[in-house]
């Protein structure tokens, strides 16, 4: 009976043994993990403003003067690309209803050369648009002969691919605030599979956010926008140009945000003028300031304070963008509460909505050369039709609008 307690008694331990070697190990495979970045936090962690993605990193700008200075952006490097920020595990804003299946031109017709697409807006005369027209509704002038259109396209919710650019130049610094709600408005009312990528620009552009269709990642860098140093506008312009036509839609459009006018691109007017023309993509752009202080790019006031743009907007070179590539340009004098920059934000977001694309097969492609564009639409004489002035076809010449990733 002695031996059967004593037994009974030291059973227990190499139990107890066994339960705390099992936790030992487990901890320690834990404390491996953790150290090898294998345990992540939970999804309501805060994630931070700059973060690695895919190898590559975003950096958070940090806050400057609100100068026109440009000496400080020596130290500051370009922005990464992130591969992977499509995969990012951020939360989607709501669903937008009306969501449409991307319809696109034959394989056979858009590998025809000198094939270009163009996107027409119709108003009526109360500044309404007209979404109810069929093919044979429109003509087409091509160099001011009549061409057949060989695609055609209502673009009610057809997914664009959308670059954002935003002045940060030091004038923009009491604007910065109505500017990040005017964006969200924008990326609000976009459609939900639209692709969109975002540019910040002062004295040369950065990229702070890739293409990707979680708009959530496009607002969440709002906040890495800060004021300071110059305006590369044409730079910025030419490189957004160049960016957009990797987005995955055919329909693709830039939104420009500036105060001021350009005072420190390499590139001049007239190159971005030229790579405007060749693509199809459409420049909305708004201007905030005067657009007559000055009398231009170069003007007194610009020489008065050492090309510094204070509430001095380049509308002409705008409007110019615009009208050379079938969009528009809202001009708006002062800030204020936000709510007129936002009500533009928000009309060239529904505009992308509300429009047509037009496919043809532009004459003797080979002989290259600009073609101009005319679109008009005769049962309604007193619609207004707003389409790109022309195309450039031929050897090396290349549309964005017509490019299918």
């Amino acid at each position: 009976m002695t031996l059967s307690k004593h037994r009974s008694r030291w059973s227990k331990p190499p139990l107890l043994s066994a339960i705390a070697g099992i936790i030992l190990i487990v901890s320690a495979a834990v404390s491996a993990q953790a150290q090898q970045g294998q345990i992540f936090p939970p999804p309501s962690a805060t994630i931070p403003q700059s973060q690695n993605q895919g190898g590559a990193s975003v950096l958070e700008l940090p806050a400057m003067p609100g100068g026109q200075s440009g000496g400080a952006t020596a130290t500051l490097p370009r922005i990464a690309p992130q591969p992977g920020a499509d995969t990012a595990t951020l939360p989607r804003l709501a669903p937008q209803p009306g969501g449409a299946a991307l319809t696109l031109p034959s394989r056979d017709l858009r590998s025809q050369q000198g094939y270009r697409q163009v996107t027409v807006t119709v108003t009526d005369q109360e500044g309404r648009y007209v979404t109810d027209l069929r093919e044979n509704d429109f003509k087409l002038l091509v160099d001011g002969q009549p061409r057949q259109i060989a695609f055609f396209r209502q673009d009610l919710n057809t997914p664009v691919s959308v670059g954002i650019i935003v002045d940060t130049s030091g004038s923009m610094q009491p604007k910065l605030a109505q500017a990040r709600a005017a964006i969200t408005e924008f990326v609000r009312n976009l459609n939900p599979q639209d692709d969109v990528f975002l540019f910040a620009f002062s004295s040369r552009p950065f990229l702070l956010q890739p293409f990707t269709t979680n708009h959530y990642l496009i607002l969440s860098r709002l906040e890495l926008l800060h004021a300071y140093g110059q305006t590369a506008l044409f730079d910025t312009i030419l490189d957004g140009l160049l960016m957009v036509q990797h987005g995955r839609y055919d329909k693709k459009a830039l939104l420009v945000i500036t105060d001021g006018m350009d005072n420190t691109s390499e590139a001049t007017l007239g190159q971005v003028i030229a790579q405007a023309r060749r693509m199809g993509v459409l420049i909305y752009s708004i201007g905030i300031g005067d657009p007559n202080v000055g009398g231009g790019a170069g003007g007194p006031l610009s020489s008065l304070f050492g090309g510094a743009d204070i509430d001095e907007v380049d509308a002409r070179t705008l409007d110019l963008l615009s009208s050379e590539t079938g969009a528009k340009t809202y001009i708006i004098r002062e800030v204020g509460d936000g709510a007129a920059l936002r009500n533009a934000c928000a009309s060239i977001s529904r505009e992308l909505r509300e429009q047509y694309t037009i496919g043809f097969v532009a004459p003797d492609a080979s002989r290259g050369g600009y073609r101009t564009i005319h679109v008009d639409v005769p049962s309604r004489p007193g619609d207004h039709v707003r389409v790109r002035k022309g195309i450039e076809v031929g050897p090396g010449a290349e549309s964005a609008s017509s490019t299918y990733p």
